[in-house]
């Protein structure tokens, strides 16, 4: 199972994965907009937007990075590890 997280803290990189590594998701954290970012994306199972630190540009290049995919979206404003372990608490109740 993999995650794509966009936007965040550059300094929580490093905890974003390790909080996904205990759910056992593996992470790809975009905290910056990377050139062809929208190919880099792949085709996650899940897509988290932490909207309140990400460019409205960014959004757009993920949500066109995984338009053709089965992927789950999820926005959140916060962008804490908490919110994202309450996000994936849920996703796993839910699969």
């Amino acid at each position: 199972m993999s995650i794509v997280i966009v936007g965040g803290h550059d300094r929580m990189v490093q905890q974003y994965k390790k909080i996904c590594k205990s759910f056992h998701y593996k992470a790809k954290v975009f905290t910056q907009m990377a050139a062809g970012m929208d190919k880099q994306i792949g085709n996650p199972d899940l897509l988290v937007l932490f909207t309140n630190t990400v460019s409205h540009k960014m959004i757009k290049c993920a949500l066109d990075g995984v338009r053709d995919t089965k992927a789950e979206i999820v926005r959140c404003h916060s962008s804490s590890g908490s919110a994202l372990i309450e996000i994936l608490e849920n996703r796993c109740k839910t699969v």
